[in-house]
């Protein structure tokens, strides 16, 4: 029994630092709202339509909230070398999921996510990288994970470019289907019910506002956490 009690605060303990590492990832991303935490659950809801053993669901959301931690890393490792990117590290920055599968494995996270945060960028027709997997080479965790993010990314403001309304960005995740997303799980997003997840942060839309922009603060405390 104290086993299993000690087992949940380990896992309630490591949840919260995972979220934490995805909220200092989203700042870094720029994403006014919450980005990281809307991903792990749109693709929980798509995991329980295919019937994903409960584990898998598990490895799924901590890899929804580690997905950026390659950016993070990278970006970190440029400005400490050189105190600037260059375009032609922007270009780089696509190795990112191999870094991420890497952080993912120094914070704690299971070979299961640390393996989704490395395919998060898969293609269905082989496109996508790092290793161009294709079909059903890609696990059908990644595959929700790939589709989640591109709708929860679609539907928020960066700062080069405006949020999608949900009508435009379920148009543009139907008409990937069988190009960057599995058309299976491109049918089974369009069926999902009414999810607050959803909703689009688009202006004039709903009602949804931005979070206030955090207050200043040395980006790279939370991994140093995990560094020692």
């Amino acid at each position: 029994m104290a086993t299993t009690q000690s087992n949940e605060l380990i896992d309630k303990a490591a949840a919260e630092a995972f979220v934490q590492l995805a909220n200092t990832s989203d700042r870094f991303e720029r994403y006014d709202n919450p980005h990281a935490t809307r991903i792990a659950t749109i693709a929980d809801e798509l995991a329980k339509l295919f019937h994903l053993a409960r584990h898998d669901r598990g490895s799924l959301k901590v890899a929804a909230l580690l997905h950026d931690l390659g950016e993070v890393a990278m970006e970190r490792d440029y400005i400490q070398s050189s105190g600037s990117l260059t375009d032609e590290d922007r270009i780089d920055l696509s190795r990112h999921p191999v870094i991420g599968e890497r952080e993912a494995s120094r914070v704690g996270a299971d070979r299961a996510a640390q393996l989704l945060v490395r395919w998060h960028h898969e293609w269905w027709n082989g496109q996508g990288y790092p290793d161009a997997l294709r079909r059903e080479e890609i696990p059908l965790a990644a595959r929700i994970l790939r589709l989640a993010d591109s709708y929860a990314a679609l539907t928020d403001a960066r700062p080069f470019r405006q949020a999608m309304t949900t009508d435009k960005a379920r148009q543009e995740i139907r008409g990937r289907a069988g190009i960057e997303f599995d058309p299976a799980v491109v049918t089974a997003f369009l069926s999902l019910d009414y999810l607050p997840e959803l909703e689009s942060y688009a202006k004039g839309e709903n009602e949804l506002s931005p979070t206030p922009e955090p207050q200043k603060t040395e980006k790279w405390d939370l991994f140093s956490s995990f560094m020692k």
